[in-house]
């Protein structure tokens, strides 16, 4: 089992979510604003289609209503437009998280899942 994994695992005990991996050969949707100083970072999980996490992640109070917001890539680069976000990849399907410096939230969004 990775450090990740691990790390994943422990995010999902800590809030009582579901364990649901996101497969790094799969694809996530990620702003350009990220790869900035931009705060907070906000991350969201729909449940998974073809070839994708269902992961969103984004900077900022707003999610911009832009069909060219979102730019698909691997989730095995993440590392390369923001640190330290892998570990909340784990979270099941309407889960979301914020995290802005030292604060971090994570909770569950039913309507994610409609």
């Amino acid at each position: 089992m990775t450090n990740t994994t691990i790390q994943q695992k422990q995010i999902c005990e800590k809030f009582g979510a579901d364990f649901y991996p996101a497969d790094e050969n799969l694809k996530l949707g990620i702003s350009n604003n990220v790869k900035g100083d931009l705060m907070p970072i906000n991350g969201l999980r729909l449940v998974p289609d073809e070839g994708t996490t269902g992961w969103f992640i984004w900077a900022g109070e707003e999610l911009i209503d832009d069909p060219d917001f979102f730019l698909p890539i691997h989730t095995v680069h993440l590392n390369d437009w923001v640190d330290d976000i892998k570990k909340y990849l784990g979270l099941a399907p309407g889960w979301r998280f914020l995290i802005a410096g030292d604060y971090v939230d994570v909770w569950f969004d039913e309507e994610l899942l409609k």
